[in-house]
């Protein structure tokens, strides 16, 4: 508890997080051992303290002043989510550990005026280089949850929200995280990414801010989902869907809340799941209670349920798979299945992703902006010459199905290192 000569403003909020759920957990770590002993007894937990007066790109709406991280404005939310209190996100440095950890706990030194709340989300990096869900950090109990897997690399997300429209917002003062190791059996991942038949909106929005900070521009390609369990940061595609609709399959990123809900993330295991844990894995909320009027027909925020749907689509993917009103896609959650590749960020806007390599193949997508994604393979294909550089060498993304030139991999190889020919 921090005090002060006059008050007691700040309290010490405790805090446990699972870094990832049965559902998307990786088989490189099936099997994995506990916590190294030592002669006496168990390693002591890994501590550090998170640098909030880092606020960088892929941050929303915050802002560090006078020791404090606060709301950069009490009334700016995620127009997805409609007339809200003001929200807003630091996804924090991730930190790299000499150990295995399973269990990740929180402590925020916060000031919480009445109504406004202070969450903090964790998430781990697998050896394969893609992350577990983020999963929330919730209040500690006598008897801490063991962990599916141990990773070694951990990062923290804390989100603000403001107690009212106009309303008073919370201030963190710091933030101290702790991980260890327990001995939780590992269950194995399936090697099949989980996919489902839902009703896909129409997102548009055109102008409005995303959750993750991105600003939608006409024709964007991106996804929202109910939850923010598979929100990627700003400008990545580290949690992406492939939808399939009437034309053509498109793989997107997860940028955005919603529809109805924002704590729904149906396609995880009911015992996992953060909401609604007495559906049938795969059935959103919003499906429910418009089909059979679960929950009294209403969402999270108590309306009316108008459609079933369980994703939107942004416009660009909304019409690219083929769509032309509201309606029934095929949705693939890539990140639950066994993930293959090294993770590489690109650069330049609008890059194309096209079915082989070269540019008279046929466009899958575009990356509207610089993107970290998954490359499996690489191979010798046309040489293309952007902006004074010249590279036939192109690389082959499995979330996306296609080829980008590794001209737009933002690193000085030609030839990626580490990267496997096709």
């Amino acid at each position: 508890m921090r005090r002060t000569p006059t008050t007691s403003r700040w309290r010490r909020v405790a805090l446990t997080g699972a870094i990832c759920a049965a559902a998307v957990a990786h088989p490189a770590y099936a099997g994995a051992a506990g916590g190294e002993a030592g002669p006496g007894g168990p390693a002591p937990p890994a501590t550090w303290r998170a640098d909030l007066s880092d606020v960088g790109a892929d941050d929303v709406n915050v802002r560090y002043a006078q020791g404090d991280l606060r709301l950069r404005s009490q009334t700016a939310a995620p127009a997805s989510l409609g007339p809200v209190p003001g929200e807003g996100t630091q996804v924090l440095a991730p930190e790299r550990l000499d150990r295995p950890v399973n269990r990740v706990r929180a402590e925020l030194d916060a000031r919480l005026p009445a109504g406004t709340e202070a969450v903090v989300d964790v998430r781990g990096r697998a050896p394969d280089g893609g992350w577990t869900e983020w999963l929330p950090a919730g209040e500690a109990t006598a008897d801490a949850a063991g962990l599916p897997f141990a990773v070694t690399e951990v990062q923290a997300r804390l989100t603000l929200r403001a107690g009212g429209t106009g309303g008073a917002s919370p201030a963190v003062e710091s933030l101290r995280l702790r991980a260890d190791t327990d001995a939780a059996p590992r269950p194995q991942a399936a090697a099949a990414p989980l996919t489902y038949r839902l009703f896909a909106t129409r997102e548009g929005l055109v102008g409005g801010t995303t959750a993750n900070g991105h600003v939608i521009v006409p024709n964007d390609h991106f996804v929202a989902l109910p939850s923010r369990r598979g929100l990627s940061p700003k400008g990545s595609a580290e949690y992406s869907v492939q939808v399939c609709g009437p034309a053509r399959c498109e793989t997107a990123p997860v940028w955005d809340v919603g529809p109805w809900n924002t704590k729904d993330d149906y396609w995880s295991p009911p015992d996992v799941r953060e909401s609604w844990r007495d559906l049938p894995q795969g059935m959103p909320e919003a499906q429910a209670a418009y089909q059979n009027g679960y929950n009294g027909g209403r969402d999270e925020f108590g309306r009316q349920v108008a459609n079933p749907a369980g994703i939107d689509l942004a416009d660009g993917t909304f019409y690219n798979v083929g769509l032309n009103d509201n309606g029934w896609v095929d949705v693939t959650f890539l990140w639950t299945g066994e993930q293959t590749g090294k993770q590489f960020p690109t650069w330049g806007t609008d890059v194309r992703v096209r079915q082989q390599s070269n540019t008279s193949s046929a466009v899958l997508t575009t990356l509207p902006g610089p993107t970290q994604v998954r490359v499996e393979c690489q191979e010798r294909g046309q040489e293309i010459t952007y902006e004074g550089h010249t590279n036939d060498a192109w690389s082959y993304l499995p979330d996306y199905g296609g080829f980008i030139s590794n001209i737009f991999v933002d690193v000085p190889d030609a030839w990626l290192p580490g990267v496997p020919e096709c």
